[in-house]
């Protein structure tokens, strides 16, 4: 087989299939973040997005791939399912709902029943905060005082607050299929290809304002420095592991001997990947977006001051979410006591530890202490450029967030490719290009 990594990943038919089915699913997203919602004033809608690009509706609009600034179809981007979930998981984590927690023992019939009660509820935010965005709209005006919207009759409000949560429902059922027949990370997937896509004109906006003399060089250079280094960054923390020495003991079983041999338990330094920032930012974006779609209340203008992008109070908030969003992850999906349990089971023991509960100690403490280290991390990178833009008048349009979801995303995408390269026996392709875990020490 050809050694070239590109040409051996289309030589296996059903990663080749699932390859092709991701970039068409793509691109039917893209194909629909730009269908507008009949009734719109497009040049007052982009007078109004340019005014504000550099706050929080700017923002917005990279994570809905340019669908908020067109208000297109998929205006409401992913978050109310997002938003969805997060409640959902919070609300079983917290075991309020007995219901809930005889779905959780359910096995697969349970799950697919929590899928579908997460689905309704998205459905719900979907209207409710696609109502509240119409109403809003039928009361913004562009700078020069042209109404954004044509006609703000009922039927324009309902129709539109139907084809918003409709689009919402679109991106989660697209999302489920990439995930289903694609590669995996079908959310993930939506909102990497949301950001990328706004890549080249913002690579072309930088070059015009050095073309122009409004910017010098040098300050260009140093951006796109910066830029690769955080990539970078979060490429060497997001491969970070701390491996755990694991030893079996030797036992016999029938005439053969087992055991005997050491190994490691791998702790990634940044267990929740993307998901944590996912999630700190939908829940950072609920309270702004009401409130900066109606600048003239008071309580807005005062959301808006506490958690302007880029101020401390919003840094402060947002970094307390990631962190919080890192050991709720963990705590949903690593289980200490049923790790533990089984290396005794197995015959496996840490050296110095005794097995059975002083191991479960063991590797929660070190758990957490992994978790605050890559938690940091990811939240002083995700606040970092924002706050330089902010203080400093340096334009970062990506700002850390997007970097870490670009990057984590892309990581993730990788080794879900490689891993159905390995179960196709596709061993010569991965020679020399894995990407493996660093071996990190975090302490005792």
């Amino acid at each position: 087989m050809d050694n070239n990594p590109i040409a051996a990943l289309f030589e296996s038919p059903e990663l080749r299939k699932r390859i092709l089915f991701v970039l068409i699913a793509l691109a039917v997203y893209r194909v629909a973040a730009v269908i507008p919602i009949p009734g719109i004033n497009a040049t007052a809608l982009a007078e109004f997005f340019r005014q504000h690009e550099g706050g929080m509706l700017g923002f917005l609009d990279i994570f809905s791939g340019g669908a908020l600034g067109k208000f297109s179809v998929l205006a409401l981007g992913i978050m109310p399912y997002i938003n969805a979930s997060i409640i959902m998981s919070l609300i079983k984590g917290a075991h309020v709902i007995p219901g809930l927690d005889k779905l959780s023992k359910e096995g697969e019939a349970g799950r697919r029943k929590e899928n579908q009660i997460t689905r309704v509820f998205g459905l719900i935010l979907g209207l409710l905060q696609g109502f509240g965005l119409t109403i809003a709209l039928t009361k913004m005006s562009a700078p020069g005082g042209a109404n954004i919207v044509i006609d703000p009759s009922w039927s324009f409000i309902l129709t539109t607050t139907l084809t918003l949560a409709t689009g919402t429902m679109f991106i989660m059922w697209l999302g489920e299929q990439i995930t289903e027949k694609g590669i995996g990370n079908g959310i993930s997937l939506i909102i990497f290809a949301g950001i990328v896509d706004r890549l080249p004109s913002a690579i072309y906006m930088l070059f015009n304002l050095v073309s122009s003399e409004e910017m010098q060089l040098v300050t260009a250079l140093v951006i796109l420095a910066i830029v690769v280094v955080i990539m970078g960054l979060v490429v060497w923390v997001e491969t970070a592991q701390r491996q755990i020495p694991v030893h079996y003991a030797k036992r016999m079983v029938g005439n053969k001997m087992y055991g005997g041999k050491a190994s490691y338990l791998p702790l990634k330094i940044d267990q929740s990947g993307v998901i944590a920032v996912i999630f700190a930012m939908s829940v950072m974006t609920m309270p702004l977006t009401v409130a900066q779609f109606m600048p003239e209340s008071p309580w807005a203008q005062r959301i808006m001051e506490w958690m302007g992008r880029g101020s401390i109070s919003y840094s402060l908030i947002y970094i307390a979410l990631i962190i919080f969003f890192c050991y709720f992850y963990n705590s949903m999906t690593f289980n200490p006591k049923d790790i533990a349990e089984n290396m005794k089971k197995w015959g496996g023991f840490i050296p110095g530890i005794r097995p059975g509960d002083p191991t479960r100690i063991y590797i929660e403490g070190i758990m957490n202490r992994v978790t605050l280290s890559g938690a940091i991390f990811v939240s002083l990178i995700a606040v970092l450029p924002d706050f330089l833009r902010m203080k400093f008048n340096v334009p970062f349009y990506f700002g850390g967030t997007a970097l870490l979801i670009v990057v984590g995303v892309a990581l993730d995408t990788v080794g879900q490719i490689q891993a159905h390269l390995l179960a196709h026996n596709y061993q010569p392709l991965m020679k020399g290009n894995k990407i493996k875990g660093r071996w990190f020490n975090v302490g005792e």
